[in-house]
């Protein structure tokens, strides 16, 4: 038996998951070695002034975590654990990462992938008029109903190959992150695990901690995350579900073969896990492996949007929901998001079913695989990783750089960049010296060759760059 006793001023969210993350807190820390009993339900919920529903919620919660066994009548017990020195340190700050909430004016961003402009504005007003004039009740209020032609532009939207979702199982979002944390609400509850790629779009990641979930990291290589390393996270850690960037990795541009894609789906069935596909930047291609949803269905929630294909100000999102979740879902993003604008909504949904989309995707392509071009000049004879169309590339930084004192010696040269570690899900990890580069944003190419070159010539002369740096 223990004396022990939890402070539930601690943390956030709910008082169980408070007391359920302080037990594994102390599990893992060493306060509460293997074999330690717990105190009795009654006893604590005295002791700390909480209900007994609270107790038994946080130790139902930190049994489903695996850590400790319990049997009526004998109490509740510490378990011997494998630790793992990636997952236990991947816990991100909620309102952590590098990149500056607002920043810097006269800055030339290098750090975003939005769709580039290639004139996307007089489209999108005449829609938009369009919509006002034949919608001017729904545009002033509430939206209250699904459109069935919202349902078949996501289907259309995210149809890939010989895949097509049916309307039914589309939920449109208010952009890809809102898809996606609307499926980690609906499908998770406070205190799960979700497994991550190690470096990855770490805002999903850090989103999921402000309500409540905990992250695990899982090592990936030239060819996406690592079937062994998820294996080996999935049965000690126990992850309800994986969030994947399969095709044009952000930021490490790979892209994940058809083998290793089966392998991760049967790793998932036998852990019933599910599968978070984001598939962003794969809209991108011209064609990729088969998607997780076409291999994986039951299992699957696919989410795509027109930010990095057309234009991100829209804010157009869908996800292909397994069809018994579609409701919950749904449910999730209004509750998170506070309801889609049926201005937004209608302006995205007019946009694919018109086909505007896909004209003023192909200008984006084009646009993309010019800017990659100069990015690829500018920058001859450095090592980085590239993909014609891609709206970034990965820089592999020489001696002596250091992620983030390249980073600040760009900032002070007016060019904003992204250092390794605004994508890294914990704060372990080996050292990758690299830093992301987007061309998109600027409105020209000229600005881009002129960011370009300020970053060439602080990698041929890293000196001036530390100077300015101190």
């Amino acid at each position: 038996m223990t004396n022990w006793l939890p402070n539930l001023h601690r943390g956030s969210g709910p008082l169980y998951v408070r007391l359920a993350d302080q037990i594994e807190r102390d599990i893992e820390n060493g306060t509460l070695p293997p074999g330690t009993k717990l105190p009795p339900q009654r006893n604590l919920a005295y002791d700390v002034g909480v209900t007994i529903g609270t107790v038994s919620r946080a130790y139902t919660l930190v049994r489903q975590r695996g850590l400790v066994s319990g049997e009526v009548g004998r109490g509740t017990y510490v378990l011997e654990r494998i630790r793992s020195a990636r997952s236990t340190d991947a816990q991100a700050q909620p309102f952590g990462g590098t990149r500056a909430t607002v920043p810097e004016p006269g800055k030339t961003r290098m750090d975003s992938t939005a769709a580039p402009n290639v004139g996307q504005a007089q489209i999108l007003t005449h829609i938009a008029e369009r919509i006002a004039r034949e919608h001017p009740s729904d545009v002033a209020s509430y939206t209250r109903a699904l459109p069935t032609r919202w349902l078949e532009a996501g289907s259309q939207w995210l149809a890939r190959g010989d895949w097509r979702p049916q309307p039914g199982s589309i939920v449109p979002t208010l952009g890809g992150h809102a898809g996606i944390l609307a499926v980690i609400a609906a499908m998770t509850v406070p205190g799960d695990r979700i497994a991550f790629e190690e470096c990855t779009y770490s805002h999903v990641a850090r989103s999921a901690t402000v309500i409540g979930r905990r992250l695990l990291s899982v090592a990936i290589d030239d060819e996406g995350m690592v079937p062994e390393d998820f294996e080996r996270v999935c049965a000690q850690q126990h992850p309800r579900m994986v969030f994947l960037v399969p095709s044009l990795h952000n930021p490490t541009l790979a892209t994940m073969p058809e083998a290793r894609r089966h392998a991760i789906v049967e790793i998932a069935k036998i852990h019933n896990v599910w599968l978070i596909e984001d598939n962003i930047y794969g809209a991108l291609l011209e064609e990729t492996p088969p998607l997780f949803a076409s291999l994986a269905p039951e299992r699957t929630f696919h989410v795509g949007s027109l930010s990095k294909s057309v234009a991100a100000g829209v804010r157009g999102g869908w996800v292909a929901s397994p069809l018994p979740y579609v409701s919950r879902v749904l449910t999730a993003h209004k509750m998170i998001t506070g309801g889609i604008p049926f201005l937004l909504a209608e302006l995205a949904a007019q946009l694919v079913l018109s086909e505007e989309a896909a004209s003023i995707h192909a200008r984006v392509r084009a646009e993309i695989a010019a800017r990659q071009a100069i990015a690829a000049s500018v920058l001859a004879g450095k090592d980085f990783a590239s993909h014609p169309d891609a709206p970034f590339l990965w820089l592999k930084l020489p001696e002596p750089w250091l992620s983030s004192t390249f980073k600040q010696a760009a900032m002070e040269e007016g060019v904003l960049v992204d250092d390794e570690d605004e994508f890294k899900v914990g704060r372990g990890g080996t050292p990758l010296h690299r830093a992301r580069i987007a061309f998109t944003v600027p409105e020209s190419r000229e600005t881009v060759t002129r960011g370009l070159k300020k970053l060439r010539s602080l990698l041929d002369n890293p000196i001036s760059g530390f100077d300015n740096y101190g």
